[in-house]
């Protein structure tokens, strides 16, 4: 078997399981609890917050450990928006705005898109959606233009997870910041492949998923700035410093720290080879297969004014028109290559990707979309088998027809 489908998720790590393990057995207490088997935990949910911190560039005090992506994202939006609108609604006697505007880009995972949307139906905030270009990408200026003195937060994720455009974000929250708007990035699917530290960035808030690093499904994390207010999703035991009450999954915290140190160690050189790796699968596909449409940036691409490759190093989409995204699939999973024809949170939708329909793609094409992704440990005979694979796959479908 060949897995391409690393964006969807990967395996655990033997390093991670080795040191989730006595977590799981004998050092199992609740951190919350004053004993020694419950200090013991306490320690290294401890150690495990310093280290996620330290990779992150931010304090440990900033680190909340979540059940995921989707959750860490959950509680940016909705955490620092509604505690930005209960700061600014107590000055409402005296004449100042509600914070109730949100920007967002178009090309947003669904769990930022649909925890705006949230905002949107039951607190009454207005949600602003950056356009972006026929790459994916997001003009600094458009994204200026959306910013208002009632902007709560703006958010834009760092690397797209189906069509892999990496976002300025640098840029972008540099003028969130200079428009006195705190800013969010989802980099769940940059970690382990672009930097992530916060001051790096500029970023206030970023969020990260355990299983897109070698850790297991179940753990992410928020890091916020302290002088962010974030309003709680989860009320109960105080946890997390007030931000995210239930009895902390220790071990799984743990595996996440593992997992993002070791990725963090290889990054660059991964980064490096992944990339090279991607760009001669790129070219081969567009070589064996006439009328394949190459989603994202194209090869080559950088960022405007910087030498930042415009696409993550491990994503490679395509569309094929005429052709059913799943069916491609189907046939080369016969043949024994494991991808994906878009986000896999949106798997099952019968209707096209909003981030290609984004780009300006019609939708009969994009739902024509196969999408590779790659780790760490991907080999260029995988990828040159995978391309092979593919085009035997597309004559196939066309045969059928």
């Amino acid at each position: 078997m060949i897995y391409l489908d690393a964006a969807a998720t990967s395996p655990v790590r033997r390093e991670v399981l080795e040191a989730m393990w006595p977590y799981l057995v004998g050092d199992f207490g609740n951190p919350s609890s004053h004993h020694a088997v419950g200090q013991s935990a306490a320690r290294a949910l401890a150690e495990a917050r310093r280290t996620v911190a330290e990779l992150l560039g931010c304090r440990p005090a900033e680190i909340v450990f979540t059940s995921g992506g989707t959750e860490a994202d959950n509680l940016a939006v909705k955490g620092i928006t509604l505690g930005r609108m209960l700061d600014t609604a107590t000055r409402a006697a005296t004449g100042a705005e509600e914070a109730r505007h949100l920007v967002i880009s178009a090309v947003e995972h669904p769990a930022v898109v649909e925890a705006a949307d949230h905002l949107a139906r039951l607190h009454g905030f207005e949600v602003a959606v950056v356009p972006v270009g026929p790459t994916g990408l997001v003009d600094p200026d458009d994204f200026s233009a959306a910013l208002r003195p009632d902007t709560a937060l703006a958010s834009v994720m760092l690397a797209n997870n189906e069509i892999g455009t990496v976002q300025p974000v640098a840029e972008l929250a540099a003028r969130a910041r200079a428009a006195g708007v705190p800013f969010h990035t989802d980099a769940v699917q940059a970690g382990g492949w672009l930097d992530t530290r916060l001051d790096v960035l500029g970023v206030d808030a970023l969020t990260l998923a355990g299983h897109k690093l070698g850790a297991p499904k179940g753990v992410g994390v928020l890091a916020a700035r302290q002088r962010l207010r974030l309003e709680p999703l989860v009320h109960g035991g105080g946890q997390e410093r007030g931000r995210r009450s239930g009895t902390e999954n220790v071990a799984f915290a743990v595996g996440f720290a593992t997992a993002f140190r070791l990725a963090e160690a290889a990054r660059v050189e991964a980064a490096a080879r992944v990339a090279a790796l991607r760009d001669a699968f790129i070219a081969e596909v567009l070589h064996r297969v006439p009328g394949a449409l190459l989603t994202g940036p194209a090869l080559g691409d950088r960022l405007p004014g910087s030498d930042t490759d415009a696409r993550l190093p491990s994503v490679a989409s395509f569309c094929f028109p005429g052709t059913s995204g799943e069916a491609v699939l189907l046939q080369l999973e016969e043949r024994g290559v494991i991808v994906s024809s878009g986000s896999a949170c949106a798997a099952g939708e019968d209707d096209p990707s909003p981030t290609l329909v984004a780009l300006g793609l019609p939708p009969e094409v994009a739902q024509t979309a196969v999408r590779f992704t790659f780790s760490p440990t991907t080999s260029a005979t995988e990828l040159t088998s995978a391309a092979a694979a593919l085009e035997a796959s597309l004559a196939e479908l066309a045969h059928l027809r």
